[in-house]
């Protein structure tokens, strides 16, 4: 499977599972800390994946790609928003070979409590959820925005930012990354898109329940991408997460940034 790795090539190795939309490119956010803490970053392509691959299967085929390359080693493992799901779900797949866990703007199952009222999202994880052939054609035509204009797109899915998100959509070099974000998210791998969103509206709060990988939670408080509740949710749940950073009036993305150097100095080897 195609990756992408940042930080100290010889370093302490830490698994990045980015975001939906998001491309392993998301994980140079990591890049600089990394290299002061002397971690290797590798961020896996998730939606390059054979997208015939469901359920299960899926994260069975990302555990064994991630074994076959630490090759034993002990691993730290970073997810962001939607893919805290499948950096949880594969975990239960690596047994003891993770270390700890930072979910990072989490996006909690949406078979554990009526979130989807309080996302932003929640009308296209509704229908995702109910009319999956409409959610297919709506991310083809996303894609095509892509494609053809992506700033259009980038506007339409910034456009009910929250926070210190709102300055941050505003910056050229965030439009600038994003843009190149959404047209390998879209536009090269749709199909993975879909399927991780899929997985994503089918019930999966067991995996939650039987996670018992040490856990730190980060969390912008003005996030309306994935609500703090979330965030108390899997808490609360997950049997040990030990601590949940609230940030102050930070939201998705800003979260995102704000929590890279903490957690570096967290992950550096002793």
């Amino acid at each position: 499977m195609h990756y992408l790795e940042y930080g100290a090539s010889e370093g302490k190795i830490v698994i990045y599972f980015h975001g939906a939309p998001g491309s392993p490119e998301e994980c140079s956010i990591f890049d600089q800390h990394a290299k002061e803490h002397g971690l290797n970053f590798i961020c896996y392509d998730r939606f390059s994946t054979d997208s015939s691959l469901q359920g299960q299967a899926y994260y069975k085929h990302l555990a064994s790609v991630i074994a076959g390359k630490i090759n034993g080693k002990k691993i730290d493992i970073i997810g962001f928003s939607i893919g805290c799901q499948a950096a949880i779900e594969t975990s239960l797949y690596l047994e003891d070979s993770v270390h700890e866990l930072h979910l990072i703007s989490p996006a909690a199952p949406l078979d554990a409590a009526k979130f989807s009222h309080d996302m932003a999202g929640g009308v296209v994880f509704s229908i995702a959820r109910k009319h999956p052939f409409i959610f297919i054609l709506l991310s083809y035509w996303q894609a095509f925005l892509a494609k053809v204009a992506p700033n259009i797109l980038f506007k339409m899915l910034f456009a009910s930012a929250a926070g210190k998100d709102k300055a941050l959509s505003k910056t050229n070099e965030f439009k600038d990354f994003m843009s190149q974000v959404l047209k390998h998210c879209f536009v090269t791998n749709v199909n993975g898109y879909i399927r991780e969103i899929k997985q994503y509206v089918t019930p999966w709060q067991d995996s939650v329940l039987k996670c018992s990988v040490k856990t730190q939670i980060w969390q912008g408080t003005h996030d309306n991408w994935s609500p703090v509740s979330m965030a108390k949710y899997l808490k609360g749940n997950m049997s040990n997460a030990s601590s949940l950073q609230l940030m102050k009036d930070l939201s998705h993305y800003t979260c995102l940034y704000a929590s890279a150097p903490s957690i570096c100095s967290q992950l550096k080897k002793p």
